[in-house]
This record gives C-alpha cells, sequence and structure tokens, in this order.
C-alpha cells in the first residue's frame, strides 16, 4: 500500500538562504527514508505554494498526505494559517496535519551539535551560559514553551540557559547576553533556535556581537531529518487506520 505522501510547509522567506536550507533539509530527509516521497511548499514569499502542491498532487492521483509544518512551536502559523490552506485544498485529497517540530530532545541535540560545530567542548557546558534565541511570537503559548525548553536544556548541565527573541517578546538576544555576563558566566554562547536564515535570524546574530560563540541556525541538522520522519511517522497512524490498513 502507498505511503501517505509527506508535504513539509515552510513559511518562506524573501532571503533566499532560507529555500535554500529548506531544500537541503528536505533531501536529508528524503536520503534518510528511500521511497517517501517528500514534497515541499511554502506559505508566502517562494514557490512552490502550499495551494500548488495540494492541487498537484491531487491532479496525480493521489489520495493521502501528511502536511508537517516546518515549526518550532505551536504558534499563529500552525493553528490558523495552515489549517486554513489544508481546508482549501482538493476534496479528494485526505489530509493529515502533523505536529509542529518542537519541543523534542532531539531538537536540543541538534542545538548542541551546532554550538559543538561553532567551537565548543562537552568539558565547556558548566562554564558556558547559553542564549536559547528564537524568533518571538505574540502567542503566550509558544514564548512558554520556549523557557520551557531553556529550563530543561540548563539541567543538561550549562552554566545557564537564558530564553531570547528577535521580536515580539522580551528579552531580545543582545540583553540576555549581558545577563550571563553579569551572572558570571566564564563565556556566553548564542543558539539561534530557528531552522532557517532569514531576517529575525539575522537580527538574532547582530544582538549575539557581544557573546563568544554564535552557532548557525539548525537548518538540516541530522537531528532535524529525523525528527521530520518521527512527526511524520506519529501522523501516517490516524491515516492509515482511515483507509483500513
Amino acid at each position: 500500500m502507498r505511503r501517505p505522501v509527506l508535504l513539509v510547509i515552510a513559511h518562506g522567506s524573501r532571503d533566499a538562504r532560507h529555500a535554500a536550507t529548506v531544500h537541503a533539509l528536505v533531501e536529508r530527509v528524503r536520503t534518510l527514508r528511500p521511497g517517501l516521497r517528500v514534497e515541499t511548499g511554502f506559505l508566502d514569499f517562494n514557490i512552490p505554494s502550499v495551494q500548488g502542491v495540494l492541487e498537484s498532487l491531487a491532479a496525480e492521483g493521489i489520495r493521502d498526505v501528511v502536511a508537517l509544518p516546518l515549526l518550532l512551536t505551536r504558534a499563529f502559523h500552525a493553528k490558523a494559517d495552515i489549517p486554513a490552506v489544508l481546508h482549501d485544498a482538493p476534496s479528494r485529497l485526505r489530509i493529515r496535519q502533523a505536529e509542529v517540530l518542537g519541543p523534542s530532545p532531539l531538537l536540543l541535540s541538534a542545538l548542541e551539535r551546532r554550538l559543538y560545530e561553532a567551537g565548543l567542548t562537552p568539558a565547556d557546558k558548566s562554564s558556558t551560559g547559553v542564549v536559547l534565541a528564537s524568533a518571538g511570537s505574540t502567542d503566550p503559548e509558544a514564548i512558554a514553551v520556549i523557557a520551557e525548553i531553556a529550563r530543561e536544556w540548563r539541567r543538561t548541565g550549562w552554566c545557564a540557559v537564558r530564553p531570547a527573541f528577535a521580536s515580539a517578546a522580551l528579552p531580545r538576544t543582545e540583553d540576555a547576553v549581558g545577563e550571563l555576563r553579569a551572572q558570571g558566566c566564564r563565556r556566553v554562547a548564542v543558539a539561534p533556535y530557528v531552522l532557517a536564515p532569514g531576517f529575525l535570524p539575522d537580527r538574532i546574530a547582530r544582538g549575539a556581537a557581544q557573546a563568544d560563540v554564535l552557532a548557525e541556525v539548525l537548518g538540516p541538522a541530522p537531528e532535524v531529518a529525523r525528527l521530520l520522519l518521527e512527526r511524520y511517522d506519529a501522523a501516517r497512524v490516524p491515516v492509515l487506520s482511515a483507509m483500513g490498513a
């Protein structure tokens, strides 16, 4: 029986690095799961659009799709934008919306991978304060999740972990860096909790000017690719049940 198509739904950006990073992540997913059809659609700025991909799949005779939001928190896009687009999909499609990526232990592993790639080592953890820098949201639930991730990550051995936000909430990255300095952390690192480059990640980078270490965005980290497949597998079970599998 044919597996549901995985449709990765990305936000999109005028910054060309965004789409390139999304495509690199999707290609890694394809490598991990040969034979799984993985498509990419964008909500804005880039092509193909989500609606365009859904119409093309329906025209091919595809019936079952798992739509996976390429989002780290369950905020406005996951709660409103994406359901609205999926509601307008061709009626022949049976679509299941997967959960957003965060929170997940795999994302913490990916964050640490990026910090180590930027020059830190596990031996540095107890003397290093980390700024967990996210894009930000007006959704209180999303902000609370970021704060909880920071608390959980601190328990793995870092000197301290502070959440920060590039928009819509406080503190900003530069202020969190200053707080960690004042707290007495020997070094300060900024870990962008974002998936792809763009306007807000660039703001995070500017806010990290006084930090000792700035990690890269999560991008196509192996842990992120594995997490996409975890979310796909969890969502496809109800699809197959509905098919009588």
